[in-house]
């Protein structure tokens, strides 16, 4: 992935995000609210992490591989681990599904911007991905309180229109940015 397609798809997602929030339709107030606890979200968000980590996991070189010969025994494991998780805790399943999807996301802009020190503007694109790396794993271990921030924010209007507007600004300034890149 090229530094300028990261950077354009992270100020793309801000922007939807930011238009959502900003719309704050009774639609977009019930489907946040819902997501936690969601029997769909958590088949979509933490079947596509497993198996986004599962074809990662296949892409392991002998280096990263310590007492194995081959990345299957290591899939094979967190496959299993996966269906249990789905079959067994099935609590948030989509906040951390989403957290995972969040986290393997993070890595593939984080490495278009590796070592593109020529380009301080991939520095918006970075600092929105480190506060979403941030608050994933916050999440990933504390997924209620994905409910708790939904309630919260849901709670007033202004609330949600304000994250709305900051969202929009953020996500325009990182769109333009980069069309500035080569």
């Amino acid at each position: 992935m090229t530094l300028f397609l990261a950077t354009l798809m992270a100020g793309t997602i801000l922007l939807s995000f930011g238009l959502a929030m900003t719309w704050n339709s009774y639609a977009i107030r019930s489907f946040a609210r819902a997501l936690p606890r969601s029997e769909w979200a958590s088949a979509l968000l933490f079947g596509g992490a497993a198996l986004w980590l599962l074809a990662r996991l296949s892409t392991l070189k002998a280096t990263d591989l310590v007492f194995f010969e081959s990345p299957l025994p290591v899939m094979l494991g967190f496959g299993l681990l996966a269906v249990l998780a789905y079959i067994h805790v099935r609590d948030f399943l989509a906040v951390r599904g989403l957290c995972v999807v969040s986290l393997l996301g993070a890595e593939q802009l984080l490495g278009a911007a590796y070592g593109q020190y020529a380009h301080p503007q991939r520095l918006l694109m970075v600092a929105a991905v480190y506060i979403v790396i941030c608050l994933s794993l916050y999440l990933a271990v504390a997924p209620y309180r994905l409910r708790d921030l939904m309630e919260w924010l849901f709670l007033k209007r202004a609330r949600t229109r304000w994250l709305g507007v900051i969202l929009l600004l953020y996500g325009t300034a990182t769109t333009a940015a980069a069309l500035t890149l080569p």
